[in-house]
C-alpha cells in the first residue's frame, strides 16, 4: 500500500521571494534576536552557484524552505524553516532528504549545522536524521544564546526509515 501523498512541491526559491523567506526566518528561526537573514542575504544565496535555497510550495504559498551551502568537502545547512500551519507534515524531512541527496550526488559526504541550544524539537529532529551533536558554542547567536553544532556523515549515519536515497 503506498504511503500518504506529499502535497507540496520542492522547487528552487526565486530571487523575488527573498523578502518573504527573510520574514519566515525572522519569525521561525530568529525570534527574539536581531534579524541577520535579511532579503539581500537570502537573495545572494539564491543567486550563488554554491548555494541552494529550496522551497516547499503548497499551491502558490511557501510552506517551508531551507538554505544549504555546498563546499568541496562538506555542506552547511544555514536555515530550515516551516510555517506553523504546515508543520508535522513531513516538509522539513523532505527538504533535508532532497538536500542530502544532492550532496551525495555531488560527492559531498558531511553536512554541518548549528541550531539554538534551547530548540529541543529541532535537536530531536536532526538526531532522528542521523545528525550527532558535536558540542555547544556559547553566545553563538549574537551573544544572547548558545548554539549546538551538529554534523552528519552521509556515508555512515542512516537516514530515517523511508527517507534514504537520492531525491526523486
Amino acid at each position: 500500500m503506498p504511503g500518504p501523498v506529499f502535497a507540496y512541491r520542492l522547487e528552487p526559491a526565486r530571487t523575488p521571494e527573498a523578502g518573504l523567506l527573510a520574514a519566515m526566518a525572522r519569525e521561525q528561526v530568529e525570534s527574539g534576536l536581531r534579524a541577520s537573514w535579511d532579503a539581500a542575504r537570502i537573495a545572494w544565496h539564491i543567486r550563488h552557484p554554491d548555494s541552494v535555497v529550496l522551497a516547499a510550495r503548497a499551491g502558490t504559498a511557501i510552506a517551508g524552505f531551507a538554505i544549504m551551502r555546498y563546499g568541496d568537502d562538506s555542506a552547511h545547512l544555514n536555515l530550515l524553516a516551516v510555517a506553523p500551519g504546515h508543520r508535522r507534515r513531513g516538509i522539513a524531512r523532505r527538504l533535508m532528504n532532497w538536500l542530502e541527496g544532492t550532496a551525495l550526488t555531488a560527492g559531498t559526504f558531511t553536512i554541518g549545522l548549528e541550531l539554538r541550544a534551547g530548540n529541543l524539537a529541532a535537536r530531536a529532529f536532526y538526531a532522528s536524521l542521523g545528525y550527532r551533536e558535536l558540542g555547544s558554542v556559547p553566545g553563538y547567536y549574537q551573544g544572547v544564546e548558545s548554539a549546538i553544532r551538529m554534523e552528519r556523515d552521509l556515508r555512515s549515519a542512516p537516514a530515517a526509515p523511508g527517507e534514504s536515497g537520492p531525491p526523486r
